[in-house]
């Protein structure tokens, strides 16, 4: 048994069929499926089933596997400790963003850590929170943007900035000539809002203390440029973080009192990272690209 066997073995499981495992690994089907079958007859056991149609993974082996991804994160962050140590600021850097945050801070801060790194090859995805967190945890990404509140306990967050939400309403809203409303106010208001999965759309549910029934639209945006421009075309208000404003853009944006919601944004990584003190160094220079 070694790194390969397992690697192939994640693979498979991950994709559920050989052929997409083997390009994946870049490897010939028939290789990859010699060795799985080797890794079955030496552990004794049964990890997949096959037939021509689909892939299955046993019960046990979905413990197996699951311990395979522990062992193949830990191989990876032993080279990354050898190659942090050789050369800390070279090499790639994988960083995840939700998408109500990555349109708008990424422009800010990438310039800036490319001028301070040049030899550091930024790798940026944009994907939701929970999958964000879903592939910092199997080692996929090296660290992401989150709005956090509570993160698993194998993850690590610095936090970046406090990003206030803002009363976002068309030119000619009742509200528009106001320069604040308050929160007994918005509790009465129907609200546009991002599709299910979006953390912004859970915030401004929890604060507002709404169901997702009630914001009385049948509407739900798919992105936060399209929530501005229904708000821009007077379809209705909305809450919208403060990074997000735009001049000139058709919306009146009014602030909250006394007490604004906000999310606290933060550079998020494992624990176990031997990009940790990079890392943290990384997050301060963002801190102070927000600031300037």
């Amino acid at each position: 048994m070694n790194l390969r066997d397992l690697k192939y073995l994640v693979a498979v499981a991950d994709h559920l069929h050989f052929g997409k495992a083997a390009k994946a690994c870049h490897v010939s089907q028939p290789a990859l499926s010699m060795q799985i079958k080797k890794l079955e007859q030496y552990l004794d056991i049964q990890i997949l089933e096959r037939s021509n149609k689909s892939v299955l993974v046993t019960d046990l082996g979905q413990k197996i596997i699951a311990r395979a991804r522990h062992v193949l994160q830990g191989a990876a962050e032993i080279e990354d400790m050898a190659a942090m140590n050789k050369a800390p600021y070279v090499g790639n850097l994988r960083l995840g963003a939700f998408p109500t945050i990555a349109p708008y801070f990424l422009p800010l801060i990438v310039p800036t850590i490319s001028q301070k790194f040049p030899k550091l090859r930024l790798l940026l995805l944009e994907a939701k929170t929970e999958d964000l967190v879903d592939k910092l945890t199997r080692g996929k990404i090296d660290a992401a943007l989150l709005a956090t509140t509570e993160a698993p306990k194998i993850l690590q967050s610095h936090p970046i900035f406090r990003d206030e939400f803002i009363f976002a309403v068309p030119k000619d809203h009742e509200k528009a000539s106001q320069k604040s409303v308050d929160k007994e106010y918005l509790l009465q208001q129907p609200l546009l809002l991002l599709e299910e999965g979006h953390c912004l759309r859970d915030q401004a549910l929890d604060y507002c203390r709404l169901s997702p029934v009630s914001t009385e639209y049948d509407f739900q945006a798919t992105s936060l440029e399209t929530l501005r421009q229904m708000i821009a075309a007077g379809v209705g208000a909305t809450l919208l973080p403060k990074i997000a404003m735009r001049p000139d853009d058709g919306i009146k944006y009014i602030k909250i009192k006394p007490a604004a919601p906000y999310r606290t944004i933060s550079l998020v990584w494992r624990k176990s990272s031997a990009k940790q003190a990079f890392l943290t160094e990384l997050a301060e220079l963002m801190k102070l690209c927000y600031m300037s």
